[in-house]
């Protein structure tokens, strides 16, 4: 039983990465960003086609973020520049980058069990391979969790944050809403490539179907953070963001040890996230009930 943790905790700092993107889009930015679902894929078809072409994994991860950064500013300019709604330009970029995947890696899964990876040195310790790799992927989320404070709480940052929370008032004060929305899904969708490229070498292998429901598990990552650490600050938020990671694969860790089925992971996690949604809404009623009896 106790096994799922060391498990846990390695995928719920790695896909904290991409959970802390789609709070940077969703809760900063308030764009319903669907573009995850091809950015994260990306980040690993490019990680891995390179590669596998001889590129150090370093550099690849590198590319893969840039690549990120790319397709989160063109989702940005469908909706700003393009007028398309928010939305629809998120659909669409995710449509377009299915196939970019496929041309980027030549085929639909790249292997990468033989090749030489980030992970490699890790594997090569003495001691277990679980540890150095935990503690890898808490340094890169602690470091993404406080670079995405920081930055945050600069100028640029806190007019980020006032085009989420009122766009016409901030663009009356002078400022540029539509590049601070491109810029910021930009920085959002980098953070989910980065992810994608990380745990494309850590599992050996990159699928251009790796990044479908992660919008959903995202999303289930941010509610259950937040029910347990209000997000009353930035700070906070991302905090929440990385803790209800870790907390949801432990979920889902412990659902597949109890006999819960890998094709049934996607219907538990909309479950999951439909009754988090509701709880305020069925809360709302009571409380109104009890109101109008007078208690």
């Amino acid at each position: 039983m106790f096994n799922i943790i060391p498990i846990s905790l390695e995928q719920g700092f790695a896909y904290a990465l991409a959970a802390l993107g789609i709070a940077f889009a969703f809760r900063i930015l308030s764009f319903p960003d669907l573009t995850v679902d091809g950015s994260f894929p990306l980040g690993g078809a490019v990680a891995a086609r390179l590669i596998l072409e001889g590129t150090g994994p370093m550099v690849a991860t590198l590319a893969a973020i840039v690549a990120g950064f790319i397709a989160g500013c063109c989702t940005g300019i469908f909706a700003t520049k393009l007028k398309i709604n928010s939305l629809l330009s998120g659909i669409l970029m995710m449509t377009m980058l299915y196939s970019i995947n496929l041309r980027v890696m030549g085929r639909a899964n790249i292997p990468l069990i033989t090749a030489k990876t980030i992970f490699t040195p890790m594997e090569n310790m003495d001691i277990s391979r679980d540890i150095p790799v935990i503690i890898f992927f808490f340094l890169v989320a602690l470091f993404c969790k406080i670079g995405m404070d920081l930055f945050l709480h600069t100028e640029y940052g806190l007019a980020l944050r006032a085009t989420g929370d009122n766009e016409q008032m901030i663009r009356s004060l002078g400022v540029n809403t539509d590049t601070a929305t491109i810029l910021g899904l930009g920085l959002s969708n980098a953070m989910i490539a980065l992810s994608g490229a990380l745990i494309a070498q850590d599992q050996g292998f990159s699928d251009v179907g790796m990044g479908i429901g992660l919008i959903v598990a995202g999303l289930a990552s941010i509610i259950i953070g937040e029910a347990l650490i209000k997000p009353r600050s930035v700070v906070r938020l991302t905090l929440a963001v990385v803790v209800g990671s870790i907390i949801y694969r432990l979920i889902i860790a412990f659902g597949m040890r109890i006999g819960l089925a890998p094709t049934d992971l996607k219907i538990a996690t909309g479950l999951m996230v439909l009754i988090a949604l509701a709880i305020p809404a069925i809360r709302g009623v009571k409380e109104k009930k009890l109101k109008l009896r007078g208690i």
